[in-house]
């Protein structure tokens, strides 16, 4: 039975950490190391976690370093061959862990694997099965609010979503670039969804195993997008474009180039009438733009899979 670790990273998550924790402990497969990063949390959620001192390794960082900086951290922590990163909101079956790492080892270039994700408040709808990506580069959680009796096979995915992913080390230490497995320059907010497309083009492969579950709360969901503070949108807005700067291709775009103009036709007409706030976020692609484009290089020069092989990720 190869190692694996857990990695949760906290921000004012007193609410769920226990629950989650003692999930964590209840797995059928060994858990090596669990690794909790707290990104100063305000709340008391550290007061939570020395309880837990004895079975996990806390940081209690000064400042947020985001979802991606937390959890480089963490990943920088530990040796184990697979390492599962968790949100804290997360509630594990007691064989998730088992289940996904079978999958990843039954399968050649398998790198990343996810359960069947449903809903903490209402688990008869799926909240995740995997990622998907369309032509207009938009990504979203396979199965979202579809009946949890859907979906009851395990099969190949684009993409796993970063509230339970259960990655192979080997393949964290091919694809990070610069020492960064999930892209800083991201904060938090799609750096999963770059992590699968930068896995896909390096040739590693995702998968989907139906009979592994676990529960996600998911709160912000529930008053929708205008619930969100302005901070978050602004980043889940602009890293698609941070993406696509460091992952698409001229010749892939082209391929797609009508929904593509028709989304951003669209997107730009909403966000110019309804939420001109988030055009702000613009200063932080044009600080890194020369980053990214250093970025766009690195997975060039290591490509191993060719523009029509990928493009089949590419749904309507």
């Amino acid at each position: 039975m190869k190692p694996v670790s857990v990695h949760i990273v906290t921000y004012n998550s007193s609410e769920h950490i226990d629950d989650c924790l003692q999930a964590v402990l209840n797995q059928s497969y060994p858990v090596k190391d669990i690794v909790v990063i707290d990104n100063a949390s305000k709340d008391s959620t550290l007061a939570k976690l020395e309880k837990w001192s004895e079975k996990c390794t806390t940081i209690c960082n000064a400042i947020n370093n985001g979802f991606a900086g937390g959890h480089n951290q963490a990943i920088r922590m530990t040796n184990s061959d697979y390492c599962l990163i968790l949100n804290p909101d997360v509630v594990l079956d007691p064989d998730y862990i088992r289940r996904t790492i079978e999958i990843l080892t039954a399968n050649g270039r398998a790198g990343a694997a996810t359960g069947k994700l449903l809903f903490k408040a209402d688990p008869t709808q799926i909240d995740s099965t995997g990622l998907i990506i369309n032509k207009a580069r938009r990504a979203f959680d396979r199965g979202a609010h579809q009946t949890s009796d859907q979906f009851m096979l395990s099969d190949e995915v684009f993409g796993v979503s970063g509230a339970a992913a259960m990655y192979a080390r080997e393949m964290i230490n091919d694809i990070s670039l610069n020492g960064e497995f999930f892209d800083e320059d991201f904060f938090a907010y799609k750096e999963d969804v770059d992590v699968a497309w930068r896995a896909q083009l390096l040739g590693w492969k995702a998968y989907y195993e139906s009979s592994a579950i676990a529960y996600h709360e998911r709160g912000w969901k529930e008053g929708g997008r205008s619930s969100r503070p302005l901070f978050v949108r602004r980043l889940s807005y602009i890293n698609r474009y941070k993406m696509m700067m460091k992952n698409d291709k001229p010749s892939m775009m082209l391929k797609h180039i009508i929904p593509l103009l028709v989304y951003e036709c669209l997107s730009f007409g909403f966000v110019l009438l309804r939420e001109p706030k988030l055009l702000g976020a613009w200063s932080s692609f044009f600080s890194t733009y020369r980053i990214l484009r250093q970025k766009r290089a690195m997975i060039r020069d290591k490509q191993k899979v060719t523009a029509s092989e990928f493009i089949r990720w590419f749904g309507k």
